[in-house]
């Protein structure tokens, strides 16, 4: 099963691999001990500077801009990455979802020229934490890109999440209130209501580093992860990722 959340709307496996290394249980667990990651100083901000004419970044040029395992408290772990296997567990039957699914699905942002992600558990139990970067060309398109995401969790109320042998699982869909880090940042929770994991929460944000889509996403944690993870992300890219 694939693991990747280079767009955190990509967290399909993410989800399932993470509740497999969790034990598999149907049952929502408490998490471990809430985790914070020390960062350098960041001042939250609804802007970035902006590049007009297109930035070409490389894989290694992102993948050097990603937190590392040192980058993060003792006791978590870097978690394999997996080849994807094409699969598609989200879907709905309203056309409203149909962006937003397109979006859960994929395997890195619309219209990427480059990306990368990295996994961490904490633990067990979690929290599980994805990092991922992709490179866009332009801070337009970053916009474009956040807009169209939000629009899509605006228009839809609920997808189906399919989990290998456990069966569907009804997944509400809301915005919530985003970490003030980076270019327009924008959040959502994914909430299970009904089915085998009900009660499993998944929050993530997307937020921009000029021409660059950052995305956190946090599962199996107890609610205070994903501020301290954007700020460390968000940090660490405006320091390597310099505009051209």
């Amino acid at each position: 099963m694939t693991r990747y959340v280079s767009f955190p709307l990509a967290l399909a496996t993410a989800l399932t691999l993470s509740l497999t290394a969790c034990g598999g249980d149907d049952d929502k667990k408490d998490a471990g001990t809430p985790v914070s990651t020390p960062v350098p100083s960041s001042t939250p901000s609804a802007a970035e500077p902006t590049s007009t004419a297109p930035v070409t970044r490389t894989a290694d040029e992102l993948t050097k801009a990603l937190l590392e395992l040192n980058d993060l408290p003792s006791g978590f772990s870097q978690e394999k990455d997996e080849a994807d296997d094409g699969s598609k567990p989200f879907s709905s039957p309203s056309s409203r979802c149909k962006t937003l699914v397109k979006y859960l699905n994929a395997t890195k942002a619309p219209g990427s020229k480059a990306s990368v992600t990295r996994t961490f558990t904490g633990g067990q139990e979690g929290p599980y934490i994805d990092y991922g970067l992709d490179s866009m060309g332009t801070a337009a398109e970053v916009d474009d890109l956040r807009d169209s995401y939000a629009k899509a969790v605006d228009s839809c109320t609920k997808v189906t999440l399919k989990t290998e042998g456990s069966g569907n699982t009804s997944m509400k869909v809301e915005k919530i209130t985003a970490p003030s880090y980076g270019t327009k940042p924008f959040a959502f929770q994914l909430t299970g209501t009904s089915g085998p994991k009900r009660g499993l929460e998944y929050t993530a944000v997307v937020t921009g580093v000029d021409d660059v889509i950052l995305s956190v996403g946090v599962l199996a944690g107890q609610g205070g992860e994903l501020e301290p993870a954007t700020e460390a992300a968000v940090t660490k890219a405006r320091q390597v990722l310099k505009s051209a």
